[in-house]
C-alpha cells in the first residue's frame, strides 16, 4: 500500500496529465494534515515534481514547508520558493490565488525575520506579474512588495505598481456564502505603505490620496492601519495645504466617530498650525514628543514646524516690501537673523517666495511673483493634464459599462433581488 506522500505525488502527476485541475485543487485542499505529519520528508517529494508542470502540487508543498518546517542547519526554503515563483505555471496558480498569495506572505514574513528585505523585492514583482490579469488589478502581494521596499529603502520597484491607478481587485478568497472576496487587511496595507513611500519621496499630493483611500475604506470598526493612516493624513494635509483636510463625507460613520478622539495630539497640532502660532505648536511638539516618537512621526512633525515658519514668512511678503532680517526673525518666532536668512534663502531656491537679501545692511527686499501663465512649459503641462483627463474618462466609461451588465446590479436596479441576507462587503473589517 502506497504511503500518503507517494499517493500525493501520484495524484498530482495523474490529475495534471489528465488536465483535471479542479479535482486536483479539491484534493490538495484536504492534504494539510498529511503534509504537516510528514514535514521532514517534503524535500524528497519536491525533488520528484516539476515546478512548471506540477505547479499546484509544488505550491502546497512550499506553503507547508514555510508553515511547519523548522530548519536545522542550511535553510533552502527561500531558494526553492524563488525557483518556483520564477518558473511556475501562471494558469495553474491562478486557480488557487489565495494559496499563492499566502506563500508570498510567508516568504515576506521569513525575509523580515532574517532582516533581508532586499532579497524579496524582485521576487514579489514577479509574483504580482504571475497572479494579476491586467496592470491595474490589485493583489494582496502588492502590500508585501511595498513593505519590503520600505524596509529596504528601495522605492523604485514599488513605484512601478503604485503609479498605476487601481481599477480592479483580484478576488483571492472564495466562499460559498459570500462569493469572491479580498482581504481588507491587504487593501489597507497597500494604500498605507504606498502613502509612506510617496511621503518618503516628497510626493505629498499622491501620499495624501493614498492615506485618504485608507481612511475611507468601508469598515465596521477603526483598524490600527486606518488610525495610523489618519495621523499621517493630518500631517500631510498641513504640509501640502496648510490646514487639516476634513475626512471625506463618504467615509464610514464609525471612522468619523472614533478616529478623531484617538488622534487628539495631531488635531491640536493642526489647530496651532492653522492659527500660525509657532510658540503653541512648539509647546505641543514638546508635550507630545513621546507619542510622536512612538508613532514614528517625530520627523514629520518637525517638518510641520519648519513649514509653519515658511508660511509666516510668506505672509510677510503680502504686507511688507522690505524688512530687516532681525524683524523677520522676531515676527515669525525664529531665534535670530541667521535663522531667518537660512529660511529665506531656501524659500527663494524653491521659488516659494521672490526676494533678494542685501548682505551689507541685513535687509530683505520682497519682489512680485513673475507671470507664470505663459511659455511652452505651461502649454506642455496643460497637454499632459488633458491627456490624463481623457484617459480617466475612458476608464470611467469602461467601468460604467461593466457595472451595467453586472448581474447583481441588474437584479437590484430592476427590483428582482432575492430575499436573501445582503452580501458582506468585500472590505468588511
Amino acid at each position: 500500500m502506497a504511503s500518503p506522500l507517494e499517493q500525493y505525488v501520484n495524484t498530482v502527476r495523474s490529475q495534471t496529465t489528465n488536465g483535471s485541475f479542479r479535482e486536483l485543487v479539491e484534493y490538495l485542499s484536504k492534504t494539510n494534515d498529511i503534509l504537516q505529519k510528514n514535514s521532514q520528508h517534503l524535500d524528497n517529494v519536491l525533488e520528484t515534481l516539476d515546478f512548471q508542470q506540477h505547479s499546484l502540487g509544488v505550491l502546497y508543498l512550499l506553503c507547508a514547508k514555510f508553515t511547519y518546517v523548522t530548519p536545522a542547519g542550511q535553510d533552502n526554503r527561500f531558494t526553492q520558493a524563488q525557483e518556483f515563483i520564477l518558473n511556475c505555471n501562471g494558469e495553474q496558480i491562478r486557480l488557487v490565488p489565495d494559496v499563492f498569495a499566502d506563500l508570498c506572505h510567508l516568504i515576506t514574513k521569513y525575509l523580515l525575520e532574517i532582516k533581508q528585505p532586499m532579497r524579496g523585492i524582485n521576487l514579489m514583482r514577479k509574483a504580482i506579474f504571475k497572479l494579476r490579469l491586467f496592470d491595474s488589478q490589485l493583489t494582496s502581494i502588492h502590500a508585501d512588495l511595498c513593505q519590503l521596499c520600505l524596509l529596504a529603502k528601495c522605492f523604485k520597484p514599488a513605484l512601478e505598481i503604485l503609479d498605476v491607478d487601481i481599477t480592479g481587485i483580484c478576488q483571492e478568497i472564495t466562499s460559498s456564502h459570500n462569493g469572491s472576496q479580498f482581504d481588507a487587511k491587504y487593501f489597507l496595507l497597500y494604500f498605507y505603505y504606498g502613502g509612506m513611500i510617496y511621503l518618503a519621496l516628497k510626493n505629498l499630493d499622491r501620499a495624501l490620496y493614498f492615506f485618504e483611500v485608507a481612511i475611507t475604506t468601508p469598515a465596521h470598526a477603526v483598524s490600527h492601519v486606518m488610525l495610523e493612516a489618519y495621523k499621517k493624513y493630518i500631517i500631510v494635509s498641513l504640509l501640502l495645504h496648510g490646514k487639516e483636510q476634513p475626512i471625506p463625507k463618504y467615509a464610514s460613520h464609525v471612522v468619523n466617530r472614533f478616529i478623531k478622539p484617538l488622534s487628539q495630539p495631531y488635531s491640536t497640532l493642526a489647530s496651532a498650525f492653522e492659527l500660525n502660532n509657532t510658540s503653541e505648536l512648539n509647546n505641543i511638539l514638546t508635550k507630545h514628543t513621546d507619542i510622536f516618537v512612538r508613532d514614528h512621526n517625530l520627523g514629520l512633525v518637525k517638518q510641520v514646524s519648519s513649514v509653519l515658519y515658511k508660511k509666516n514668512i510668506q505672509r510677510l511678503t503680502k504686507t511688507f516690501l522690505t524688512l530687516s532680517l532681525s524683524d523677520v526673525a522676531s515676527r515669525v518666532g525664529l531665534q535670530g537673523p541667521s535663522d531667518a536668512e537660512k529660511y529665506i534663502l531656501h524659500m527663494i531656491e524653491e521659488k516659494q517666495i521672490y526676494a533678494t537679501i542685501n548682505q551689507k545692511d541685513g535687509m530683505v527686499i520682497f519682489l512680485d511673483e513673475p507671470d507664470k501663465h505663459c511659455g511652452p512649459e505651461v502649454l506642455k503641462e496643460l497637454e499632459k493634464e488633458l491627456c490624463l483627463c481623457m484617459e480617466l474618462d475612458k476608464q470611467i466609461l469602461t467601468m460604467d459599462c461593466d457595472i451595467q451588465v453586472n448581474p447583481q446590479y441588474v437584479r437590484k436596479s430592476t427590483g428582482t433581488q432575492d430575499d436573501e441576507q445582503p452580501t458582506k462587503s468585500t472590505y468588511a473589517m
